[in-house]
């Protein structure tokens, strides 16, 4: 019959133990029971060894008692322990189950030849101290002499390509809503005069898939692949040669505009004088307050007063229209904008109303 006078201790011990694992090894502490991992192992190992000593003490129990503890003890081992190696954040909780699987089975087996061969554990015995031995030295060998590196392939590692995002000003050339119908107006403005440097920019309000495409050599000098609503596609002018290039989606073949990459020039300046912060008769505000450019030309505004001023599109009766808008520029600080299509537009200064101008682009 079994020993419950070991047995009692044997599944209190065990039960505090793997109480004291499961909780350590969930992550749910990490000062004092990070601490107490190795105690509660131990005390885990010793509860085993007085439970195990209980139920073969005499020989191996068939009472029911011995079955049921039995069982309960395999439970509360197998439900503790699968909480912990799937609930915890350590890396090494494989290594531990390892070990616990790796001390487990010789135990059982000299257990079970113990109390039904006895005649035959020293042999079995032998056998199973060799084989740990020799897995513990192959395994300490292998960690000081490994095999050659012409055996072991190597790792690839791609190297992740990183896309250059063009530098300059930007040119916008919309691809309009519904110009995936045949005979709607598709990209805006038709023909782009660009000036070599700038950077043209295609956004896609269109409901449909896209692409800007060059016609000529079907897509060998730029091409876009497809692209979405609201996302972008941008061209370095840099690359291009002076002259025209028409280009057209491939989706919708007769989507067909063209850009025009001309030579740099220096954009036209307007300057705000000192003083323009002030209201009076004679003061100049905008120097020059009128002027016309071509589509394509950039206009440069530079702040030479000592009060801070903006350049919005608009007007001070019916506020901003979103065109361009510079923000608050301090003294010495500037703001250029390029005019992509034809049509007056009328700007003022936020901070100072009166302060008006006009740019007629033909």
């Amino acid at each position: 019959m079994s020993n419950w006078d070991l047995m009692m201790p044997g599944m209190g011990l065990t039960a505090i133990g793997l109480a004291g694992v499961a909780i350590s090894y969930a992550g749910w502490a990490h000062t004092f029971i990070d601490g107490m991992h190795a105690m509660t192992g131990l005390t885990m190992f010793v509860g085993l060894i007085f439970l195990a000593a209980g139920i073969l003490d005499g020989g191996v129990s068939t009472s029911n008692r011995a079955k049921a503890t039995t069982l309960i003890i395999i439970s509360i081992a197998l439900g503790f322990g699968m909480y912990a190696f799937t609930m915890n954040t350590i890396e090494s909780t494989n290594i531990l189950a390892g070990l616990l699987v790796a001390i487990a089975f010789p135990a059982i087996i000299i257990a079970y030849v113990a109390a039904k061969m006895p005649t035959r554990l020293k042999p079995i015995g032998a056998i199973v101290a060799l084989a740990g031995v020799t897995g513990i030295v192959s395994f300490v060998a292998f960690g000081f002499v490994s095999p050659d590196t012409y055996l072991i392939a190597e790792e690839i590692v791609e190297e992740e390509e990183i896309e250059e995002v063009p530098a300059g000003p930007i040119f916008t050339i919309a691809v309009l809503a519904n110009s995936s119908v045949q005979g709607n107006p598709d990209y805006e403005p038709d023909v782009a005069y660009v000036q070599k440097g700038y950077v043209v920019e295609w956004i896609n309000e269109d409901s449909f898939a896209h692409t800007v495409t060059s016609s000529e050599d079907l897509g060998e000098t730029f091409d876009s692949g497809l692209f979405n609503e609201g996302e972008t596609f941008q061209l370095d002018t840099n690359n291009l040669e002076i002259g025209e290039y028409e280009y057209y989606c491939v989706v919708h073949p007769w989507m067909v505009s063209t850009l025009i990459i001309e030579e740099p020039k220096e954009p036209v300046t307007v300057i705000m004088p000192e003083g323009s912060g002030i209201q009076q008769e004679g003061q100049i505000y905008y120097d020059p307050e009128n002027i016309q450019i071509s589509v394509g030309d950039t206009v440069l505004w530079i702040n030479e007063d000592s009060a801070m001023h903006t350049v919005t599109s608009g007007n001070s009766q019916d506020g901003p229209n979103g065109v361009f808008d510079s923000d608050l520029m301090a003294a010495g600080e500037t703001f250029e904008f390029t005019f992509t299509s034809a049509g007056k537009e009328d700007y003022y200064c936020i901070v100072h109303p009166w302060m008006v101008g006009t740019v007629e682009v033909g």
